[in-house]
C-alpha cells in the first residue's frame, strides 16, 4: 500500500505520520529526512540536490522523484511506504503516480488532516521566547505565570515576527494543499478526510480506519 499524508502545517501530520507508521508497519518517508541522508551520504542524488538546497532553491521534481524511486526500492519499503511532505502540488502528484505506474503500484490512500484556520493560527502562533535564557512559552499551551515575564529568570519575553498570527496566517495560505491536488485524489476515489482537531488518539484512529 502506498499512502499520501497531506495536511497544513500545525495539523500534526509527523506525529500522525509516526504513530500510523508503528501500527501499520508502513515505511515513513518524509522527504526532508530523505534530503539529508542523500546529502549526508554524499549520493550522486544527494549532491546534485544540495546544488540547489545550498542556495535555498527548491529541489526539482526530477530529482526528488528518483530519491523516492530509490528508497521505495528498498527491502524494508516492501509492504509499501507513506509519503510526508511530498507531493505539494498536482504536477508532483502525478509525477509520483507515473512513477508508481511504471513499477506497477499506484497511491492508494490519500490522507487529509484538516483544521480550521484559527485552531492553526492558534496552534502555530503565540509562542514567546525569553531574551535572557532563551526558554519557550506558548500563549495557550504553555504561559509564563506572569505575561511578557519569564518564569525562570524574569526576563523579558518577546515574540518573533514570524510567530505572529497575521504571518503565520499568509504562510498557511501558501504551504496548505491546494484545491487543484486534493481534487487530483479525490477524483481517483482515493482521498478520505480527517477531522484533526480531535484528540491526538482520536486523529490516529479515524486515519488508521480511513486506510481500511
Amino acid at each position: 500500500m502506498f499512502v499520501v499524508l497531506l495536511g497544513p502545517p500545525g495539523a500534526g501530520k509527523g506525529t500522525q505520520a509516526q504513530r500510523i507508521a508503528v501500527a501499520t508497519r508502513l515505511l515513513h518517508l518524509s522527504t526532508g529526512d530523505m534530503f539529508r541522508e542523500n546529502v549526508k551520504n554524499q549520493t550522486d542524488l544527494g549532491r546534485l540536490a544540495a546544488t540547489y538546497m545550498d542556495k535555498g532553491d527548491l529541489v526539482p521534481d526530477e530529482v526528488t522523484i528518483k530519491m523516492l524511486l530509490e528508497r521505495i526500492n528498498r527491502p524494508d519499503a516492501a509492504g509499501g511506504a507513506m509519503f510526508d511532505g511530498f507531493p505539494r502540488n498536482v504536477v508532483q502528484a502525478r509525477a509520483l503516480d507515473d512513477a508508481l505506474a511504471s513499477r506497477g503500484a499506484k497511491i492508494d490512500r490519500a490522507l487529509l488532516i484538516s483544521v480550521a484556520d484559527d485552531e492553526l493560527i492558534a496552534r502555530l502562533g503565540g509562542r514567546w521566547i525569553c531574551r535572557g535564557c532563551g526558554h519557550l512559552y506558548h500563549e495557550r499551551n504553555d504561559p509564563p505565570k506572569a505575561a511578557g515575564v519569564c518564569d525562570a529568570c524574569s526576563g523579558e519575553l518577546y515574540q518573533r515576527d514570524d510567530d505572529r498570527p497575521e504571518v503565520v496566517r499568509t504562510r498557511l495560505e501558501k504551504q496548505k494543499p491546494p484545491p487543484d491536488l486534493i481534487g487530483h485524489y479525490r477524483a481517483r476515489g482515493v482521498l478520505r478526510e480527517v477531522d484533526g482537531q480531535r484528540s491526538l488518539d482520536e486523529v490516529t484512529s479515524a486515519l488508521l480506519e480511513a486506510l481500511k
